[in-house]
């Protein structure tokens, strides 16, 4: 509406414009109903999931698996929750590289790219690769991310994305050599794009100096973003090992996630790299997906404000009630960072990152905002069974505890989902490969039409 009218000025033009599309908008808004009932009627499965909230069975994969719940004689029984890659529990991949006190991104892509845990010279050389593939081509900041700057890093990300395209020799071409070849070039590339969509954004919108930080050959991804994207060019190894776990965890996610699907769906129309990666990126910007890690920060900043006694359950509870009944934060009803489409009694990422970030929080001078997420992990399953009268259980998802560890990083609230692409990249090249070769039909779901014949009228007598 805003295009059409110019407040500062508005004329009899403009006004006569802007009331044009308000009619348009309320025609748009009847053509496009459709009752409730009709889904229903047709029995419809919205959002390609069942009545019980179990996905409808799309495909098979052998990269990732999330486990929250088992069907035990046709009911949904809630179960402890299990992230595998490849077959591999990621609590002990986790484990295996912390232990050693060693960064696991790179081993943990290598993973999902390759179906195995690589030997130690199979990981040097693999490191070696990407980071012979990290830095940009020339000019590329200069001539895609500087012009026409955007307040969406997602955004941006995207575009920046789909603009590798323009300076691949052979794009199109969608054998498994060189989709591999493009994935490792994307996934080395992902982090520097974004921190610097970042610098610019940061250049352009804040009024900051812009500076454009380039990665180095002996450093990883964790590394190398915390590098690009501070001005400093410093960070402490605690810091980086901990965002290179927050990567570890959100690297993958199963093949029926939003962006993920997204990727195989574009995958299996036979389209380019870039464009099915973009597509993916577009999704998980969304608020109902990975958007959701900022919501979580914004309403955990409405809480801290609006409740005078961290440590008192009362006093949150009564708070998280008036989310749910739409009066407080967003007015949306939602308790963002608590509960998942897939996840019952608990989310191994959630459980994983709380057990990492702990003692970091005390450390920062984070510890009442980590005991709050706690406070609201431990109190909302209640306050939400008892105002919808259910009696499910409901976990804290990974959502509810990245932005505080993103926050004690010093990573700003722009570059959390951003964050969360760099991480799910890997995921994503891996499905587009497996559906790229495996699946060989294109995704095609049906909708039913309801809509009634209409016969065509003449200009004349309408």
């Amino acid at each position: 509406m805003d295009q059409f009218i110019n407040n500062n000025n508005i004329n009899e033009e403009q006004e006569k414009l802007g009331e044009i599309f308000k009619g348009c908008t309320q025609k748009a808004k009847e053509a496009n109903y459709i009752p409730a009932q009709a889904f229903e009627n047709y029995r419809i499965k919205r959002g390609l999931r069942e009545k019980d909230g179990t996905g409808v069975a799309a495909g098979v994969t052998n990269i990732g698996n999330a486990h929250g719940y088992v069907v035990y004689e046709n009911d949904r029984v809630a179960d402890n929750g299990k992230l595998e890659y490849r077959g591999l529990d990621i609590v002990d991949l986790i484990g295996g590289f912390t232990s050693d006190s060693r960064f696991g991104f790179e081993e943990c892509v290598y993973l999902l790219l390759f179906g195995k845990l690589p030997t130690k010279s199979e990981l040097d050389d693999f490191c070696s690769l990407l980071s012979h593939c990290r830095p940009l081509p020339s000019k590329f900041s200069e001539d895609i991310l500087m012009k026409a700057p955007s307040r969406s890093i997602m955004n941006k990300m995207a575009t920046g994305v789909l603009a590798l395209y323009s300076y691949d020799d052979n794009p199109d071409d969608t054998s498994i050599e060189n989709i591999l070849r493009q994935s490792i070039e994307i996934i080395a590339r992902l982090p520097v794009i974004a921190a610097h969509s970042y610098a610019v954004y940061r250049s352009n919108f804040l009024g900051k100096s812009l500076s454009l930080n380039t990665p180095r050959d002996n450093l990883g991804s964790a590394e190398n973003f915390l590098r690009i994207l501070r001005s400093s060019k410093t960070y402490t190894d605690e810091e980086a090992k901990l965002l290179d776990l927050c990567m570890v965890i959100q690297a993958e996610h199963g093949g029926g996630n939003n962006s993920t699907f997204s990727c195989r769906v574009l995958s299996s129309s036979g389209t380019d790299t870039y464009s099915a990666i973009s597509a993916a990126i577009g999704s998980l910007k969304g608020p109902l997906h990975g958007g959701a890690n900022i919501k979580v920060q914004e309403m955990f900043d409405c809480i801290k404000e609006n409740v005078s006694d961290i440590h008192d359950d009362d006093e949150i509870s009564a708070f998280l009630l008036k989310i749910l009944r739409h009066e407080a934060y967003d007015g949306l009803g939602k308790i963002y960072g608590m509960g998942h489409a897939i996840y019952t009694k608990s989310d191994p990422r959630a459980i994983m990152l709380k057990k990492h970030a702990k003692d970091l929080a005390y450390k920062k001078g984070y510890g009442d905002d980590y005991e709050l997420l706690e406070a609201i992990e431990r109190l909302t399953p209640d306050v939400f069974n008892n105002f919808k009268g259910t009696d499910r259980p409901m976990c804290a998802n990974v959502d509810l505890y990245s932005g505080l560890v993103y926050r004690m990083l010093g990573i700003p609230t722009e570059m959390y989902t951003p964050l969360f692409a760099i991480a799910r990249v890997a995921g994503w090249c891996a499905h587009r490969i497996e559906e790229s070769q495996t699946a060989k039909k294109i995704i095609r779901p049906g909708y039913k039409c309801i809509a009634k014949p209409m016969i065509y009228t003449p200009m004349s007598d309408r």
